[in-house]
C-alpha cells in the first residue's frame, strides 16, 4: 500500500502534468495563429504526451490502491513575446517538472517505496530526455538567428524535429 505522503505527492505531479498539457496546448494555439505550422504541430504532440504522463500516475495509484485527484489546472498563458521566447519556457517547465520528479525519487526512497521508486525511472529517463531536446532546440534556434527569414527556417528545424520524434515514437510501438 501507498503512503499518505507519497499518494499527495503523486497528485501533486498529476497536477504538473495536466498543466504542461494545457501550457503546450496553448502554445500549439499561439504557433497556429503566428502562422508556425511546425512548431504547431510539435507542441500538439507535447501536449498529448503530458497528458500521457498525468494519466501514467493516475492508472498507477488505482495500481497501489492509492487514490488519484482530478486536479484544478491553472489557465496557461496565451501570449507569447516571440518563438524564441516560448521555446525557453518549454525549457524552464521541462526544468520544474524535473525536478519534481527527482523531489518524488527521493521521498519513494526515503520511504523505501521500492515500487513507486521504479515506478518513477520511467520519468526520470524521460525528463532527461526531455531536457536534452528542448536544449537541442533552443541550440537550433539561436543557430538560426533573429533574421527576416529566421521564423521560417524555424518552423522547418521544429518540423523535422517532430517528424524525428513521431518516427521513434512509432518504432517503439
Amino acid at each position: 500500500m501507498i503512503s499518505e505522503a507519497m499518494t499527495g505527492a503523486l497528485n501533486k505531479q498529476i497536477s504538473l502534468e495536466g498543466y504542461a498539457s494545457f501550457l503546450y496546448l496553448s502554445m500549439a494555439s499561439w504557433c497556429d495563429r503566428e502562422g508556425l505550422d511546425g512548431c504547431a504541430q510539435f507542441m500538439h504532440r507535447q501536449s498529448e504526451e503530458e497528458r500521457e504522463h498525468m494519466l501514467k500516475i493516475f492508472e498507477y495509484l488505482s495500481e497501489v490502491d492509492g487514490h488519484a485527484l482530478t486536479p484544478a489546472i491553472p489557465q496557461a498563458p496565451h501570449e507569447f513575446d516571440s518563438i524564441q521566447e516560448l521555446f525557453k519556457e518549454v525549457y524552464k517547465h521541462e526544468q520544474k517538472v524535473t525536478a519534481s520528479i527527482n523531489e518524488l525519487v527521493a521521498l519513494a526512497n526515503q520511504e523505501n517505496d521500492h515500487s513507486t521508486s521504479v515506478f518513477l525511472q520511467w520519468y526520470v529517463n524521460e525528463q532527461r530526455e526531455e531536457e536534452a531536446l528542448m536544449r537541442s532546440i533552443l541550440d537550433k534556434i539561436k543557430l538560426i538567428g533573429t533574421g527576416p527569414q529566421s521564423l521560417y527556417f524555424i518552423d522547418l528545424e521544429i518540423e523535422k524535429i517532430n517528424a524525428a520524434e513521431l518516427a521513434a515514437e512509432e518504432a517503439e510501438a
